[in-house]
């Protein structure tokens, strides 16, 4: 007998035939002696459409606190309808909310972190011989408040689940097959992958890959959680992530794009030290999340400095430089939303040389301008117009897997 732990998202119980289907694949695994947790989302667009509520009721100014309120009954009617499903096909079934689940979190609305899980109600439903069902995305904190996790926490919440009760497998079904080279649905000859590590899942994840959420990634890796990524339509083998891979390492693993970018320049501002530090420890306190960064070289006791941030926190990162007009003078800001950053991914760049090179010759031969450049041990980025991102990916991809 295994323990599983499953996470279904919200496009696999979109409509009552996926909810069957899930509640199938759940069933199959419990009549073969498994003791199975399944985490669900929120119906397809249901979040969508209850953010935008939301705006008609009070745009201006959103309470985070009710915001949470109101997102967490997305997940209610999933588990709820999954679970009349179950018991349709005639096995025991019980759904619980992320805090009857004993999840409890952190204070910050809309982004919470767990603090820890109460594995108690959990147990003692699987003592009882029930399938559980529970709510991703949410928590309670002491104050008895709802919480929930941010976009992708419902990945977040099952690898918790996975990782408290010690599970003997944690699958993560998506409506595509695996991890993939590339986004399947825009790159013809994208590659599924059997297995991934930890490292670069996280890199592929953190760049725009919207197959696993990087925040669960990084708790399956802390807490060594085995994933399998899988989908919900077709019944075959996915892509494992683990910390080690049994296959030689391929140069690059993946390629992938992020749009939801923007680039924030701050012109003319005064070649002296301490303005950097000034600058992104200002960001660093409207908790506005900073990649990609160049400081142009000082002329005229003069410099410029352009980083990059996520489209939602763009108008913070703003907000935050024109605080500091009174501390040190500059000349303009300018914010760019229609810049795309485009990444190759993969632990055997480290040992092999040409790898930047390469890419950048295929961004030449498709006409691809660049504008920034970073890199790690196991991956390169780089910031070009958002228009031209298929087509560079596709390049990249050519270089590399065609």
């Amino acid at each position: 007998m295994s323990l599983i732990v499953k996470k279904f998202g919200g496009s696999s119980v979109a409509n009552t035939e996926r909810i069957f289907n899930v509640a199938q694949i759940i069933v199959d695994d419990y009549k073969k002696g498994n003791e199975v947790i399944t985490v669900v989302s929120a119906q397809g667009d249901t979040t969508d459409d209850l953010i935008e509520k939301a705006k008609e009721i009070n745009g201006g100014s959103i309470s985070k606190r009710e915001m949470d309120m109101l997102l967490t009954a997305g997940e209610q009617i999933s588990i709820a309808l999954l679970a009349m499903a179950i018991e349709k096909l005639g096995c025991p079934v019980i759904s619980l909310l992320g805090w009857q689940a004993g999840f409890n979190t952190d204070s910050n609305h809309g982004i919470a972190r767990i603090k820890n899980i109460n594995t108690e109600r959990i147990k003692a439903e699987l003592a009882k011989k029930n399938i559980i069902i529970v709510a991703g995305f949410q928590g309670i904190n002491k104050y008895d408040d709802l919480t929930t996790l941010g976009r992708g926490g419902s990945d977040t919440s099952a690898v918790a689940i996975a990782a408290a009760m010690h599970a003997n497998r944690c699958q993560i079904y998506t409506d595509v097959d695996g991890v993939y080279t590339a986004d399947p649905r825009k790159v013809k000859n994208a590659k599924k992958l059997n297995e991934i590590t930890y490292d670069e899942m996280l890199e592929l994840a953190t760049l725009g890959a919207q197959v696993l959420n990087n925040r669960s990634v990084e708790m399956a890796k802390k807490y060594s959680v085995e994933l399998e990524v899988l989908s919900s339509l077709e019944r075959k083998d996915g892509t494992i992530v683990r910390e080690n891979t049994k296959m030689e390492k391929m140069l690059i693993r993946g390629v992938t794009s992020d749009k939801n970018v923007d680039t924030i320049s701050v012109i003319g501002l005064k070649d002296l030290p301490g303005v950097a530090f000034k600058l992104f420890n200002k960001l660093a306190q409207y908790k506005v999340n900073v990649d990609m960064i160049i400081q142009s070289v000082g002329r005229d006791g003069t410099k410029d400095i352009s980083f990059t941030v996520s489209h939602d926190q763009a108008d913070a990162a703003v907000e935050s430089i024109e605080s500091l007009k009174s501390i040190f003078q500059y000349s303009n800001i300018k914010k760019d939303e229609n810049v795309a950053k485009v990444s190759v991914v993969g632990a055997g760049m480290e040992s092999h040389p040409g790898v930047a090179a390469k890419m950048f010759e295929a961004l030449f031969d498709a006409d691809v301008n660049i504008r920034m450049i970073t890199s790690s041990e196991i991956k390169i980025s780089v910031l070009i117009d958002k228009s031209q991102t298929d087509k560079a990916v596709a390049a990249v991809h050519e270089a590399f897997l065609g």
